[in-house]
């Protein structure tokens, strides 16, 4: 049994003992019984206030407050502790509205490009470690297989990353296939920000923006070693304006799609470099 499950289990088991249903538990929190579900079946982390609310409705004399950080770290895995937050976010989201200027979303991304990347922000980790981290991102794809529910996901992508690589040919052209895949088959709606477009919003950030049924919006900005989910209404409203202005610029999803699919062929027939020119 995982730590989230066993955790989960734990707090269901400690509730019907002490004969509360979830609404009654809740009480006096500002958590609703889906997310208290979610919880119990070891879906979603345990928050470190709700935790502080189960040991005092529960007299568990600090139980699940000392086991909250046990369970974030089992439910991280191998990824980073700045990305926590926004991890368990994307599981959940009715929809992912991403920017991506510089390197592609990591839900996009192919074994060779997110083992390039990590490669190069530790060059110095152990294969094993840096394998670890790749399966990880992989793994964080199962939002797009056909069993899943998948959330709306929108991702603006800077022309850049499709025409300057930094893998071999033939593995470009797969990351590029990939995202084409994922795109027929309606799991993604990719646009492309073409290289001439002169100042645009959020020129200088990467963002993501998600939205829940029963949650406020979030908004998750990230550099190379740090990362920063923002809640605030006021500002996670001024960065969908400005998302919403930069989806203005991009070209269309047909034709960024179109463009995507021509990239890769110039990268299999080997004509990537006359196009450049």
């Amino acid at each position: 049994m995982s730590v989230p499950t066993f955790y989960g289990k734990e707090l269901r088991w400690k509730r019907e003992a002490a004969g509360l249903s979830l609404e009654a538990f809740l009480e006096g929190s500002f958590y609703g019984k889906t997310y208290l579900s979610d919880i119990e079946r070891g879906e979603r982390r345990m928050p470190l206030d709700l935790a502080r609310h189960a040991d005092r409705v529960l007299g568990t004399d600090g139980f699940f407050e000392r086991r909250c950080e046990d369970v974030r770290r089992a439910r991280r895995g191998p990824h980073a502790a700045y990305f926590e937050k926004a991890l368990e976010a994307e599981r959940h989201a009715e929809s992912i509205e991403l920017w991506a200027p510089i390197i592609l979303p990591g839900l996009l991304q192919t074994a060779p490009y997110a083992r390039a990347l990590v490669r190069s922000a530790h060059p110095a980790a152990s294969g094993e470690w840096v394998e670890e981290k790749v399966t990880a991102r992989l793994a964080r794809a199962r939002l797009f297989e056909d069993d899943h529910e998948t959330p709306e996901y929108w991702a603006i992508l800077h022309e850049s990353l499709i025409t300057e690589p930094f893998l071999a040919v033939q593995d470009m052209t797969a990351q590029l296939d990939h995202i084409a895949e994922l795109a027929d088959r309606h799991r993604i709606t990719p646009q492309i920000v073409p290289r001439n477009s002169g100042a645009y919003p959020l020129m200088a950030a990467s963002i993501m923006v998600m939205d829940f049924p029963d949650a406020p919006p979030l908004v998750y900005t990230e550099a190379s070693y740090s990362g920063d989910t923002i809640d605030d209404p006021a500002l996670v409203k001024q960065y969908r304006k400005a998302y919403d202005r930069l989806r203005a610029v991009a070209l269309s999803p047909d034709t960024s799609l179109a463009m995507i699919k021509a990239a890769a062929e110039d990268y299999r027939n080997g004509k990537q470099g006359d196009r450049l020119e």
